[in-house]
């Protein structure tokens, strides 16, 4: 386990911006039914110490499959209905959900990375960026961090697989094996709410 996060020269987190696939559940590729959500191991966890710190959880995932035309909006609301019901932690587990439709080769509005959806929230929430991260399992998720200027952590179940290291590095994201660890990491002592 990794020690907490320096946070000295920062405040308390007020909010993190989660990816769904790789993240939160097993990352199926155009994932359309309810019957296929598998949370990951530590998810229901990690997001419980969140929610202990009174942290702020925004999920903001993209969806390519709408735009492709392999499911529908409504395919992804019953995805992500069936994910909350399995996390067992409230209807109101996310403040807001943004789910991004448009395909790779598409204008980017709210795709990830694009940081329109963050900044959004930010505004609205009136939080600080120095105080909000994004984790997530892609290049884009920890883009859109960047972009938007919050803190970022990637999560790396497999390094031997991990691609854009690099630039990861030059933009001071740091790696995680898991959303789990990641939360251990930056809450430490938190006890979980149940």
């Amino acid at each position: 386990m990794r020690k907490p996060l320096e946070s000295s020269h920062r405040q308390p987190i007020q909010a993190v911006f989660l990816d769904r696939d790789g993240t939160l559940i097993e990352n199926m590729h155009y994932l359309k039914s309810p019957e296929g959500v598998a949370a990951l191991p530590g998810a229901r966890e990690a997001l419980s110490m969140a929610r202990a710190a009174g942290v702020k959880l925004f999920l903001f995932t993209n969806q390519s499959g709408v735009g492709r035309g392999y499911f529908t909006l409504a395919d992804v609301e019953a995805v992500n209905r069936r994910m909350i019901e399995l996390f067992d932690l409230g209807d109101d587990l996310f403040e807001a959900i943004c789910v991004a439709p448009e395909r790779p080769d598409e204008a980017a509005i709210y795709r990830k990375p694009s940081p329109r959806f963050i900044l959004e929230m930010l505004d609205l929430h009136r939080l600080k960026a120095d105080a909000v991260w994004i984790v997530g399992d892609s290049p884009s998720d920890w883009q859109a961090g960047v972009n938007a200027g919050i803190r970022a952590a990637v999560i790396v179940a497999n390094p031997a697989e991990e691609q854009e290291r690099e630039p990861r590095i030059a933009a001071g994201v740091e790696g995680f094996g898991s959303l789990l660890e990641w939360s251990l990491a930056t809450f430490g002592s938190v006890t979980a709410a149940s």
